[in-house]
């Protein structure tokens, strides 16, 4: 019997530093990520088309909200459209009318869906009179990091940070994960408690942090 409760005590004793090496699962705090980007060109236009999952209400208060998934399109213009410009994917399982974006000067379109697309995407673009059907390709390749190992290299890299933004033992923050394409690939990867942020620019082949922004 002392045995036994020596052995309860003990195990009470030790809860807490077990607690502490639990290894954190910080992809349960994601409030958005960005997993793929698909291109595409014409004559008349560049299309983007991102592969999106966010939070709702959207908002950079610390706490992660279950994510919807969303089809993003943006079209930017080299020659304006003589008219409305619709976007539909080849077997019509979403689309609509593109709103066109003062700020941005490109045409916009969004869309709840179920699945996403892989490798490439059939479209059809309604470009004012024009009508142009194309398939929009991935900029993944087999050396592209997951959204999970961009995530990584910040939890890692900022272990201070996390630690700051928990409260009783529990972590009071949400992440932001976008992959980003320009001449190559890249990750923007945010952590925020609702008051301090850091953003990381990572290189999405090597993981490489190559910039860092705190506010």
């Amino acid at each position: 019997m002392r045995r036994r409760i020596a052995s309860i005590i003990l195990l009470a004793a030790l809860l807490p530093v077990l607690s502490a090496c639990r290894q954190e699962d910080y992809t349960e705090h994601i409030s958005e990520v960005r997993r793929d980007i698909f291109c595409a060109q014409t004559e008349d236009f560049t299309l983007t088309l991102s592969c999106t999952s966010r939070e709702y209400p959207y908002a950079d208060d610390g706490i992660a909200c279950p994510m919807s998934d969303l089809i993003e399109v943006t079209l930017t213009p080299a020659v304006s459209p003589a008219g409305d410009v619709l976007v539909y994917a080849a077997d019509e399982s979403w689309g609509g009318e593109a709103s066109f974006s003062a700020v941005h000067g490109d045409y916009r379109f969004s869309q709840g869906v179920d699945t996403f697309p892989a490798g490439s995407v059939d479209l059809r673009i309604a470009w004012g009179e024009r009508t142009y059907e194309v398939a929009a390709t991935s900029v993944r390749t087999e050396e592209t990091l997951s959204p999970e190992a961009a995530l990584a290299v910040l939890t890692e890299s900022e272990s201070e940070t996390l630690t700051r933004m928990r409260k009783e033992g529990v972590f009071c923050g949400e992440f932001r994960v976008r992959l980003l394409r320009r001449e190559q690939n890249y990750y923007y990867v945010a952590v925020t408690d609702g008051e301090e942020q850091i953003a990381l620019l990572i290189d999405a082949q090597t993981g490489e942090i190559l910039a860092h922004r705190a506010t």
